[in-house]
């Protein structure tokens, strides 16, 4: 009696040490993990030991997953940047400022506004021009936040060009000290409060970036709803097309490129030039 019952219980034990060694190997397979379970129902005394497996090959699936890599930084850089310094960057901190500037130059420079406040029924004024001009600061904010501490930095200076501009363009349409301070002050809660509701509205879906379009661009005075849907169709290629720009090449050069209001094929992305730069990064 002793005999069969041990004889009973090896075809039990052979398929619990097959698994174990195929768990430490990393080779389980759902066929022998189903076998195990149909041997178990023949031995429900087993049956704590079969569950341990399964949670085990739950823990090595996991552990396999490839985690995101980070930009490695040291214990020196850690602290001085805890204290409100920058640590060493990939590339020459100068070179990252010129490419700041040179990309919120394109965001200046390389828009049509005139086309944004005709198809908007946008008044032709300052606050119109940055409301415009923030959107597309914003676009590269978003980009270049995905070049790691490098990128970081140059957000930094990309918005940091935007408010010397609207100071300077303030000073020359005469607009005095006090109301300049007020204004300055307006505009900067009014880019602080874009940022969030744009960063929603992309991630979320296109009726959240109409709703973040509606109050940051348009004031909450757009009655068509087509200018709402032109608008979220010009984001959502614009921001597909900058992704498709080589990282390495923004942080040295800062060329970014966009792409018309309106197209014919909204949905082809433009072939990418790649700019060219010497080794000063110029």
């Amino acid at each position: 009696m002793w005999a069969l019952w041990l004889a009973s219980r090896r075809p039990l034990q052979s398929a619990v040490r097959t698994v174990g060694t195929d768990l430490l190997s990393h080779k389980v397979s759902f066929v022998s993990l189903a076998s195990l379970l149909y041997v178990t129902k023949q031995y429900r005394s087993e049956k704590k030991l079969t569950v341990r497996f399964v949670c085990a090959c739950q823990m090595c699936s996991v552990k396999e997953t490839p985690a995101p890599t980070e930009e490695e930084v040291g214990g020196f850089t850690k602290l001085i940047e805890a204290m409100g310094f920058t640590g060493p960057l990939k590339y020459n901190k100068w070179k990252i400022k010129i490419a700041a500037l040179r990309m919120y130059t394109c965001c200046v420079e390389r828009v049509n506004y005139d086309d944004f406040f005709d198809r908007c029924s946008l008044p032709d004024t300052l606050n119109s021009w940055f409301l415009v001009a923030q959107l597309h600061v914003w676009m590269c904010l978003v980009r270049m936040r995905q070049e790691g501490r490098a990128g970081k930095y140059m957000c930094r200076y990309v918005v940091h060009s935007m408010w010397e501009d609207v100071e300077q363009r303030s000073k020359i349409m005469g607009i005095d000290a006090i109301h300049r301070k007020e204004a300055l002050k307006a505009m900067t809660e009014t880019f602080y409060a874009a940022l969030f509701g744009y960063d929603e509205g992309v991630l979320s879906s296109d009726c959240i970036l109409a709703a973040a379009l509606w109050r940051n661009l348009f004031n909450c005075q757009c009655e068509d709803s087509a200018q709402l849907e032109l608008m979220v169709e010009y984001v959502r290629k614009q921001m597909q097309f900058i992704d498709s720009l080589d990282g390495e090449d923004l942080l040295l050069t800062g060329e970014v490129k966009w792409r018309p209001l309106l197209e014919e094929n909204a949905q082809s992305i433009l072939k990418v030039a790649t700019p060219t730069y010497n080794d000063a990064g110029l």
